[in-house]
């Protein structure tokens, strides 16, 4: 299963170098990059040290949806607390289940964010779990590249030791397959009127932390359209 690593936004070069060699030293090599300010960099070369193959095959998106629109699985790294509360594992944990997802699941993306500022709701919104490393109450703050290298270290002594074996008979849904469903979702709730007018957003948030937690193969995403469906056309129906 090809982990990815994807930077957001990444505004310092020498943060994406050193993400590269944090990568390479645990035996990852697919790093992608979302709008980044300053790539290709002579410092991003510099801080990869002998990662430089990692560096010159990064893969540059103009969207994150772009970056992440053919993986099973999508992982949000966070260090604040949301309006909404989040399905939020400690890196040991998230290691630990993703050493027991079968080695042909569809690829994994790990978002990383902003240095000044991390994700924002929305695009963690777009995830099945958030991760947190746990740090000082005092002073929490993590270089992106430090980040990095703890949580690929962890993936990579869980993946070196686990025995656990997979429980999934299906694929995980690809993540442009959720988006659609989400799009389809949205629209049938609207149709229906579920939404409270003065709060419509909150609720369908908190729809797609339940489906993120779920986990969604493949054959679960087509069940769930298929009753969009048939709620769509019996609407239909009554209306003739």
């Amino acid at each position: 299963m090809e982990i990815r690593i994807v930077l957001v936004e990444p505004s310092h070069p020498g943060n994406i170098g050193a993400t590269a060699r944090a990568m390479k030293t645990m035996d990852l090599s697919s790093l992608y990059l979302v709008k980044p300010k300053r790539f290709p960099d002579p410092q991003a070369d510099w801080r990869a040290a002998g990662a430089l193959d990692v560096v010159a095959s990064a893969r540059i998106f103009d969207s994150l949806e772009d970056a992440i629109g053919d993986c099973g699985y999508v992982v949000g790294t966070s260090v604040r607390d949301r309006h909404i509360p989040w399905t939020v594992k400690s890196v040991v944990d998230f290691a630990i289940d993703v050493a027991s997802m079968p080695h042909e699941s569809k690829p994994l993306a790990i978002l990383f964010g902003r240095e000044n500022n991390g994700l924002s709701n929305e695009e963690l919104a777009l995830c099945n779990v958030h991760v947190r490393i746990p740090s000082s109450n005092e002073y929490g703050s993590l270089n992106l590249a430090m980040a990095v290298q703890i949580v690929v270290y962890e993936l990579f002594k869980a993946r070196g030791n686990s025995d656990v074996k997979a429980g999934w008979d299906r694929p995980h849904a690809r993540h442009a397959e959720i988006v659609a469903m989400y799009e389809h979702l949205d629209r049938v709730l609207n149709a229906i009127g579920f939404f409270d007018p003065s709060a419509p957003r909150t609720a369908f948030t908190r729809f797609q932390r339940m489906f993120g937690r779920i986990e969604l193969d493949e054959t679960e995403v087509q069940i769930l359209r298929g009753m969009y469906t048939h709620i769509e056309r019996a609407m239909a129906t009554k209306a003739d």
